[in-house]
């Protein structure tokens, strides 16, 4: 017995009825629209039975047009004689297609077209069906026109519905949508809707009726308040765009901010256009076509491509809460929440203290009070952009240019930071132009420069013959680092530590003092302008006995760096040794001698010595605590430092021409009137000043001391505030000086005044000091490591050696 061939075969099939060809799903009619793309069986539902290979939709939403016949799908039909009966009425049904012998079956005309999709009218949702069919429907009307409904009086239209909820916890403001079987809510993710069967969909966004795209979750947020700063190259790169747009849209005569790509007869062609232009003009920068519908004006297109090309394109990290004041002649705009993973929010529980202005006594306004758990979640967000974010990932150079960024938006806004730092810490104006703001973006400059040269070494060793070793070092971040800065310097120390710390690669938690938080706030607000990646940054003003000491024992973070009292620096250091033998560097107390020999320039020693005491009012911590002054010279310095201490101008600190401003706060001007009251009472005497300015605020009076000796309490213990503590030595005693000035357990600075280079550089060797001044005082530079010997603590600021306070060393042997 032979086969039969196919032919022979076929021949005996049954011949296939209605029913069987309704078994093929007939091929979408194409859209008489040019660029629209055929309808995907996938976009709209046609219900469970029939799935992805359904039957096409009608304008009534959801509704076959020919459902007359049950459609089984193959592998639904149970194995045996019909599954065989079908599978022979397939191959039937072909030869009769490709012979043109087939049954017709006419399509009824209405719900054949593509009306439902094209037409906006019909794109109406129908809320009255489940969750997954209203996905299908918001989906297949992507993008063109668009499903829509009526809500908050306006016809908003949905994109980029998806079912993929797991983990969303609807919780945010409701959006009541008419006809609705719950209202939708806004969530950080984007619009949760429900269904009729309460299951959710999740839209991520929203055209309102003007045209304007929006995140979804922005829909109850105003207009954004942030826009970006844009950097020289980036001005470029917004040039060479506008240029992209004028080529696009040629019926513009000019491409302004407000000019809208869509309302300006772009087509769709046109978005794969502007996409591919500025894949060239930014070096491979990949947007999608849902970007150019987020950002259709200009001006937004570029805050969006700018953003991109920092790498954080999230808009909402800059809605902040802004603090408004008149002051200096200008409009501050203060931010005063705690900063956490990219974004100001409120304190645990809302709490909240006053921030006082120096200068009045006023209240400048309500800041956020940091809680523990605020504190856990700032490291957790440091910690997870150190990990995993996009920090990690980025090259040194890429690292440094961000730095460098910042700093040109310090530089930006130097006259709002510096009159920050008048109104909350009663800085002068002018002296807070110079070095508090000043020296702080030279500080980013710096340690930008840094990022790509931060190297390793190649070392060798005994080789483990007949085989050879290789032996290098990498120098790698140490991850994440809490940095408690002191009210005296109040960005100019953040500046001085959280430079060097991001420069090595790591991820910070800044604690800036209680009394002086806005600065280090504002600093916060740049960063996000810069493009810093989330969580890198994150502020958190609030006691030092709470947010301190969770930062000292949280065993996430790994490097405390403080500058601030030695009594605290110690309980700083026993707490990180306690809790995870944190890497620690402390710039602490100092009571820095000034040694001034009367073969020196004395109307330099003069100037200076007023400098080395009265600077920044005394408020410093490198300030001379004690003067020593040769005897032959002894009554004519003091007399001519009374002279120029009654020239002060003691004022406004906003005022230009005022150089003494007011002490910092309430509690540190009462330590001074104690402190002289103390010095009076051991017999030193009192040549000027003592007391509180007789008005308002927080002044005190530039003040002088003469015979004081050793053993009194202001000889030994640091006033930090204006008050010169003078002591004469014998002449040409240099030895018995030097003694009296390392008589003290703090090495933070000192000075000495002379023309005889060899007594100069003698002198310097002798003093135990981390810097020794000569002929000049507080001469500090970026490029000069900084920092204290004994009781003024261990590590260094500024400088080279100050990136290996946030750097640790790895050893790596091969042998081959």
């Amino acid at each position: 017995m032979r086969r039969a061939t196919v032919s022979e075969f076929v021949r005996v099939l049954p011949t296939p009825t209605q029913s069987d060809f309704l078994l093929f799903p007939r091929p979408p009619p194409f859209s008489p629209l040019p660029g629209a793309s055929p309808l995907r069986s996938s976009d709209l539902d046609c219900g469970s039975r029939t799935g992805r290979g359904g039957s096409h939709l009608s304008a009534a939403q959801g509704q076959p047009a020919s459902a007359t016949v049950p459609r089984p799908r193959l592998s639904e039909v149970p194995s045996g004689p019909q599954r065989l009966h079908l599978l022979l009425c397939l191959v039937q049904a072909v030869r009769l297609i490709a012979e043109g012998k087939a049954p017709r079956l006419p399509q009824p005309e209405e719900g054949a077209t593509y009306e439902g999709i094209q037409k906006k009218e019909t794109a109406k949702i129908n809320w009255d069906q489940p969750a997954e069919v209203i996905h299908n429907w918001i989906r297949g009307n992507d993008k063109m026109p668009g499903a829509w409904t009526e809500a908050c009086g306006q016809k908003l239209t949905f994109f980029n519905s998806t079912l993929n909820t797991a983990g969303l916890v609807p919780e945010g403001e409701a959006l009541p949508i008419p006809g609705a079987h719950r209202p939708g809510v806004v969530t950080e993710r984007g619009l949760v809707l429900f269904g009729n069967d309460d299951r959710m969909l999740l839209v991520k966004s929203i055209q309102l009726e003007d045209g304007k795209m929006i995140p979804a979750s922005h829909f109850f947020r105003g207009e954004d308040n942030c826009a970006l700063d844009l950097t020289e190259a980036e001005l470029d790169i917004m040039e060479a765009v506008r240029s992209a747009w004028k080529r696009i849209l040629p019926s513009i005569p000019e491409v302004e901010d407000s000019t809208d790509f869509f309302k300006s007869g772009a087509a769709s062609v046109d978005i794969v256009r502007l996409v591919e232009e500025v894949k060239e003009l930014c070096d491979g920068l990949e947007l999608e076509n849902e970007d150019v519908y987020m950002a259709t004006t200009f001006k937004d297109f570029i805050q969006l491509l700018v953003r991109k090309l920092r790498g954080n394109n999230k808009e909402s990290e800059c809605i902040i809460d802004y603090v408004e004041k008149a002051v200096n002649k200008l409009t501050l705009q203060m931010p005063h929440q705690l900063f956490i993973g990219g974004t100001f929010v409120d304190a645990e529980g809302t709490k909240t203290y006053e921030t006082i202005n120096p200068t009045d006594g006023s209240v400048i306004c309500q800041v956020s009070l940091a809680q523990v758990s605020d504190v856990d979640k700032a490291v957790a967000a440091a910690k997870d952009a150190f990990e995993t974010g996009l920090w990690g990932k980025i090259s040194a150079r890429d690292r440094g240019r961000l730095l460098y960024r910042l700093a040109d938006l310090m530089e930006q806004h130097q006259e709002e930071l510096a009159t920050i730092e008048a109104l909350d810490a009663g800085a002068v104006y002018t002296l807070a132009l110079k070095t508090h703001v000043g020296m702080s973006i030279q500080t980013f400059r710096y340690f930008a420069g840094w990022c790509d040269k931060i190297q390793g070494s190649t070392i060798p060793i005994n080789q483990a013959r007949p085989n050879r070793n290789l032996t290098l070092t990498r120098k790698e971040p140490i991850g994440v680092c809490g940095i408690v800065i002191p009210w005296n310097y109040p960005l100019m120390m953040l500046s001085w530590k959280t430079a060097a710390c991001l420069a090595a690669g790591n991820t910070v938690v800044i604690k800036p003092a209680q009394v002086t938080p806005l600065t280090a706030l504002k600093f916060a607000e740049l960063t996000l302008k810069a493009g810093i990646p989330k969580g890198v940054i994150n502020v958190l003003p609030g006691s030092g006995s709470l947010v301190g000491q969770r930062l000292s024992d949280h065993p996430d973070v790994r490097k405390i760096g403080f500058t601030g009292s030695t009594e605290v620096g110690k309980h700083i250091m026993k707490s990180c040794a306690l809790s995870n033998v944190k890497k620690v560097s402390l710039e602490l107390g100092g009571k820095s001698p000034l040694i001034i020999f009367a073969d020196c320039d004395l109307s330099k020693a003069v100037q200076m010595g007023m400098s080395s005491v009265f600077f920044n009012k005394g408020e410093n911590c490198i300030a001379a605590g004690r003067v020593f002054v040769e005897d032959s010279i002894h009554d004519l310095f003091v007399q001519k430092v009374v002279e120029e201490v009654t020239k002060m101008k003691i004022g406004n600190p906003l005022d230009r021409d005022t150089n003494h401003g007011p002490q910092n706060h309430q509690a540190h001007l009462q330590k001074l009137i104690e402190y002289c009251q103390r010095g009076v009472k051991e017999g030193a005497t009192l040549v000027c000043g003592g007391n509180q300015v007789p008005r308002s605020g927080f002044f005190f009076q530039p003040t002088v001391f003469t015979d004081v000796e050793d053993h009194m309490f202001i000889a030994k213990e640091e006033s930090f505030g204006p008050i010169m503590i003078i002591s004469r030595f014998a002449n040409g005693d240099v030895d018995t000086v030097l003694s009296r000035a390392n008589a003290t357990e703090f090495g933070l600075a000192s000075g000495v005044f002379t023309r005889d280079i060899s007594k100069a550089l003698y002198v310097s060797d002798k003093l135990e000091a981390g810097t020794v001044f000569i002929n000049t005082y507080n001469k500090t530079d970026v490029a000069a490591p900084f920092g204290g010997f004994k009781q003024s603590g261990f590590g260094k600021d500024l400088g080279e050696a100050a990136l290996n306070e946030y750097l640790r060393v790895k050893t790596i042997t091969a042998e081959y």
